[in-house]
């Protein structure tokens, strides 16, 4: 295959907020180019997990390259990346954006700019992209193209004049989107003859063929049968298949600069294949490596156990499959009292935890508990050293602690009008302090300072109900700062359950005490004994509800006769309820455990 001209090569990703039609555009031109006939096109082609279809997200960013001849009758490759919107997987954004020298903004002419939009869009002109603006869903009767245009002026700062009108779902303006990559962003830049330079952009195990490593060449070529290094890992392999995603994988002859395609190469693990690292010729290896990508962190930390303890083998299998696939999830075995073996896994928000656990549910049929989610806490203990907090169950002495340290976010929130008081005390309630409150039209962008602790309960729900489900929510972390923190723990028949404890802000702890006991009460099936639910901060209990017992009734047999012998039967059964009480096990169901963790619902 002879190489292709560098200025007829596009990279470019199509970013935009959740649902403004950035995988359907992605249809509409792979089918304009022809990357597929129709009866193979369905809906969302490049969303290929069966749960981004249902829910309508995209989770995992795709890559596919299309031929298309212009209208200057010159043909071009195009190299387009399908980015997830989601402020949860940020991270697959920002890498597919660092393969790419261009971007799409893909804006609803109805809805204008979001939240989402925005973190897009900086994340964009950070890698320093061009950017071509979209206006999609013109063909809605609600659309207001020039509103939006002048919305992404003035927040933006970016040129909409020229944006294009298109309806990613009719198929109307897919054209002029075309003309416009082509003429509007940059060729890629690259010296063949330089020793190869390739950042690997993503790697993900296949069944038939092992670890599939996405990579954008920089300078060089990769060809099949080289030997190449992994500059960071250090580790060798022999390529052995060099091609591309049609959005088929095509082998190809080889790669060359400015092109994006992917490589197998023996690779046993994807933990070898480290995400940002460069690929270079083990012969000839070039001088410096690619800056690469910053380590992606998880924010939140749930503890997953199976319900059947027996099912700990596969959970660990299932979590050792899934972390092949997805670079951001981590996880490390724990053991809890209530709950027996599971596994303390790392997040990146509240969406990606739910994903894994669908999919570990689906893809796998395991049945899981899931604690309480928290997030990373930093611990100054008075000896001068500093301790990381996942799981509030191991705090250490409390004599010990100096002080806790808790993340704090920058949130950026859209709403219209209306809405703006509802939000503005759901962020008061959540500890907020208000960075600034400025206005486009008649949405109100609010930026707020929250402490992340409250955020990942259920904040977003929240929001969505609170603003009928017209506000948007980005954010960022911003920093640690020291909290009044104190450790809550919940007490089911004087037994601390270690799966609830969780850390809370000293002012709010009785608060979330109060609501923890009365929503357990409600959970809890009645025993043959009296249950009571505490919660207490050390040795002091701050709420109680008491779940009443089921009573037999002893009496019924007595009839007329000395009052003494039903006293007589009533202290008996009341001696062994006392007996039953000490040596009788709680059973919580584990709807109660979910509901509980969902706790600040009023």
């Amino acid at each position: 295959m002879s190489s292709t001209p560098l200025d007829k090569i596009r990279n470019f990703s199509i970013v935009a907020h959740i649902d403004h039609g950035k995988s359907t555009l992605s249809d509409r031109l792979i089918q304009e180019t022809g990357g597929l006939t129709a009866r193979e096109m369905t809906a969302q082609v490049l969303d290929n997990m069966d749960i981004e279809k249902e829910r309508g997200i995209t989770i995992k960013a795709q890559t596919v390259r299309l031929e298309y001849k212009a209208d200057d009758g010159e043909t071009y490759i195009l190299n387009l990346m399908d980015t997830p919107g989601h402020v949860d997987f940020a991270y697959e954004v920002s890498r597919s954006l660092a393969a790419c020298e261009g971007s799409i903004l893909v804006v609803d002419a109805s809805q204008g700019v979001e939240a989402q939009t925005l973190a897009n869009v900086y994340s964009a002109i950070d890698n320093n992209h061009e950017i071509v603006p979209v206006l999609n869903k013109v063909d809605l009767p609600a659309a207001e193209p020039e509103r939006v245009r002048a919305q992404i002026e003035d927040l933006i700062g970016l040129d909409a004049s020229d944006a294009v009108l298109a309806s990613a779902k009719t198929g109307l303006g897919i054209h002029d989107v075309l003309e416009a990559i082509v003429k509007r962003l940059p060729p890629p830049k690259g010296d063949e003859n330089a020793p190869l330079k390739a950042l690997l952009v993503d790697a993900w195990y296949d069944a038939y063929l092992g670890v599939v490593v996405l990579v954008r060449v920089i300078d060089g070529r990769l060809k099949a049968g080289m030997k190449i290094k992994m500059m960071q890992h250090g580790s060798t392999h022999l390529v052995d298949r060099v091609g591309v995603f049609k959005p088929k994988n095509t082998p190809v002859e080889s790669l060359g600069p400015g092109e994006i395609g992917f490589i197998t190469a023996q690779i046993k693990e994807v933990a070898d294949a480290a995400v940002g690292d460069t690929l270079t010729d083990e012969k000839k290896p070039t001088a410096t490596a690619l800056p690469g990508f910053k380590d992606v962190q998880p924010v939140v930390f749930c503890g997953l156990f199976p319900v059947d303890a027996a099912d700990f083998e596969d959970l660990r299998a299932a979590v050792g499959r899934l972390r092949l696939n997805d670079a951001s999830f981590t996880y490390e075995m724990e053991t809890s009292a209530a709950l027996g073996f599971g596994f303390r896994c790392g997040f990146l928000g509240l969406l990606h935890l739910e994903i894994v656990q669908e999919r570990l549910s689906r893809e796998f049929d395991l049945d899981l508990i899931a604690t309480a989610p928290s997030v990373v806490y930093k611990i100054h203990m008075r000896d001068g050293s500093e301790v990381e907090l996942h799981n509030p169950a191991d705090l250490p002495d409390v004599m010990q602690i100096e002080t806790i340290s808790e993340p704090w976010i920058k949130a950026t929130i859209f709403t219209p009008d209306e809405f703006l008081g509802g939000v503005i005390k759901l962020c008061q309630d959540r500890r907020g302090a208000q960075r600034e409150l400025s206005y486009v039209g008649n949405r109100a962008m609010v930026i707020y300072d929250l402490p992340l602790n409250e955020v990942v309960f259920d904040f977003y729900d929240r929001l969505k109900s609170i603003s009928k489900g017209y506000a948007s929510f980005d954010y960022e972390i911003e920093d640690y700062r020291v909290g009044d923190l104190v450790k809550m723990s919940i007490l089911v028949n004087s037994e601390p359950v270690d799966a609830l404890s969780m850390l809370v802000h000293r002012d709010r702890a009785e608060q979330r005490g109060r609501g923890m006991c009365e929503k357990m009460k409600e959970l809890i099936p009645s025993h043959m004994f009296v249950i009571p639910i505490q919660a207490a901060i050390g040795g002091r209990i701050i709420a109680r509800e008491t779940v009443r017992a089921l009573r037999k009734d002893v009496t019924a047999k007595c009839y007329g006769g000395d009052a003494s012998r039903k006293r007589k039967l009533l202290d008996k059964q009341k001696a062994g309820k006392k007996r039953m009480r000490q040596f009788g096990k709680v059973e919580i169901p584990q709807e109660a455990f979910i509901a509980a963790l969902k706790m600040d619902a009023d």
